[in-house]
């Protein structure tokens, strides 16, 4: 294995990304691609795989050859989906090889300016006085915008009529046009609007505040102590891709996440750099699988 993997890549690789263009997930996906495609002088294609909240890419990338050559960029989806789901097509820690921890990433409950709430407990009180009568967008049901919006919906003791959508862009076009009220996205594809006043950033979903909107405060500290919603991205192979490649690839992303480039356009979309090791990825997989079984418990989420 250490021969293949002097060879490793010979020739292009296949980036599966599990959602639409447009997210932060593909943009990810797009700047480490990059950044490996000119280490290794060998073209990274990003393959965009949308749909059923991350499960047609991840059974693609289960089922492709465990070579190195087709890779999987994900979200928390590919670990909470076995708890939105009556089955999966795919085992979460069995079918995969885990490579890195990528970045950790924060959501942001953001509202269209039309909505007389401008922070979380104003929302909390208006949602009682006309419970159901508020409507929230999604990219989709068992997304993380979807999860992370249920597990707040139940944790204030509110009613909001959830529309989930197929692809990320009539999302923000329909949250800009006042057709949705709410929407709880990762950052990169709505800093834009918040910077320009077109969206109102109510909270962010971690356990402390984005440097990269540090005037919104967390969602615990505005008005729901103890929620925690942040997500992360995961880069995997299929099971079976040799250690020697698997190692090959952690060690160049690592030094990627570390380029000061890199990291400040991360950081200035809400995102956090992490490289971690394999190792440390399969226990983070394990524990993630056991948290979110009981968010999703907890929040009554499900798909339809």
């Amino acid at each position: 294995t250490a021969a293949l993997a002097q060879n490793y890549p010979a020739r292009p690789i296949r980036l599966v990304v599990s959602f639409a263009a447009g997210g932060g997930v593909d943009l990810v996906a797009r700047l480490v691609g990059q950044k490996l495609s000119e280490a290794w002088n060998q073209q990274v294609v990003i393959d965009n795989r949308p749909g059923a909240g991350g499960n047609v890419s991840a059974e693609l990338v289960a089922k492709s050859p465990a070579d190195g050559y087709t890779l999987y960029m994900s979200s928390a989806s590919v670990v909470v989906n076995a708890s939105l789901y009556k089955s999966l097509p795919y085992d979460p820690l069995k079918d995969f090889a885990p490579v890195t921890l990528l970045v950790n990433a924060h959501n942001v409950l953001v509202a269209h300016p039309s909505l007389p709430a401008k922070n979380i407990r104003e929302l909390i009180a208006l949602a009682k006085k006309k419970p159901g009568q508020i409507n929230y967008a999604s990219t989709g049901s068992g997304s993380s915008g979807h999860l992370a919006m249920e597990l707040f919906r139940s944790m204030a003791g509110i009613e909001l009529v959830h529309v989930p959508y197929k692809v990320i862009g009539q999302t923000t076009a329909d949250l800009l046009s006042g057709q949705v009220s709410l929407w709880f996205p990762t950052m990169p594809g709505v800093m834009q609007h918040i910077k320009g006043g077109r969206m109102t950033a109510l909270g962010v979903s971690g356990s402390r505040r984005a440097p990269a909107l540090p005037n919104v405060p967390t969602i615990a500290e505005a008005g729901v102590p103890g929620y925690d919603a942040s997500t992360w991205y995961p880069l995997l192979a299929p099971a079976g891709t040799p250690s020697a490649i698997v190692d090959k690839l952690n060690a160049q992303l690592v030094i990627i996440l570390a380029m000061p480039d890199v990291r400040e356009k991360l950081q200035a979309q809400g995102i956090e750099p992490v490289g971690s090791s394999p190792a440390q990825l399969s226990t983070h997989l394990k524990s993630e699988l056991v948290k979110w079984e009981k968010v999703v418990r907890m929040s009554g989420a499900k798909v339809d």
